[in-house]
């Protein structure tokens, strides 16, 4: 059983999808270990104490620098076994001793199809720039922002009366499918690293 450590600053839908769908064998062989928040009151962290898990309110103004800050969350993730580090809408840029830390452990998904639209308000970005075609990435977290190994991707379309609050809504759709896929592959080892080329076993 591979244990799971959450980060998240806000609603969390992302990690709820996680939880149910471990709860659904949607993910087989996981389960979750900690989650760990940025923000006192935000509703993930809620959630995850209503459902009897082990949920941790860091606050970051208790800290000097963000090195340090995520020193006590590698400390915290460690000390609970974690094997895979799943960030959930956590609004911080993670630090090189965080990545060293727990290196190709730590995943993230973006709303867009990296490496188009990095950074904060992709689903703009796309609706700005034109594009016919954006959705979601699941990707291995390394030093740089929206950066690593593509694990999955799904695409939606880009509708010519969308906002950004209808894109929004229909990639995260798709955002928490890919995101449990992905988590399921990784802890049943059915990928492995090709260089930055994330390829699936095939059985």
């Amino acid at each position: 059983m591979k244990k799971l450590g959450v980060l998240l600053s806000g609603r969390g839908s992302n990690f709820i999808k996680i939880y149910e769908n471990i709860k659904k064998n949607v993910i087989k062989n996981a389960e979750i270990a900690v989650v760990i928040s940025n923000k006192k009151d935000a509703p993930g962290l809620l959630f995850a104490k209503e459902n009897n898990l082990k949920a941790i309110y860091l606050n970051p103004k208790r800290f000097s620098d963000r090195e340090s800050y995520d020193k006590a969350i590698v400390e915290i993730l460690k000390s609970e076994g974690v094997d895979l580090v799943c960030l959930a809408g956590y609004m911080r840029i993670i630090t090189k001793y965080f990545v060293d830390s727990f290196p190709n452990k730590i995943i993230n998904i973006h709303p867009s199809l990296l490496p188009s639209f990095p950074g904060l308000d992709a689903q703009k970005q796309a609706l700005d720039y034109g594009v016919k075609f954006t959705g979601c990435t699941v990707h291995f977290v390394d030093e740089k922002v929206d950066h690593g190994a593509i694990i999955l991707q799904d695409v939606v379309e880009v509708r010519d009366d969308d906002t950004v609050e209808d894109l929004s809504m229909r990639i995260l759709e798709r955002e928490h499918i890919i995101y449990s896929k992905a988590i399921d592959l990784i802890v049943n080892d059915k990928i492995y690293l090709d260089g930055r080329v994330v390829k699936i076993k095939r059985s």
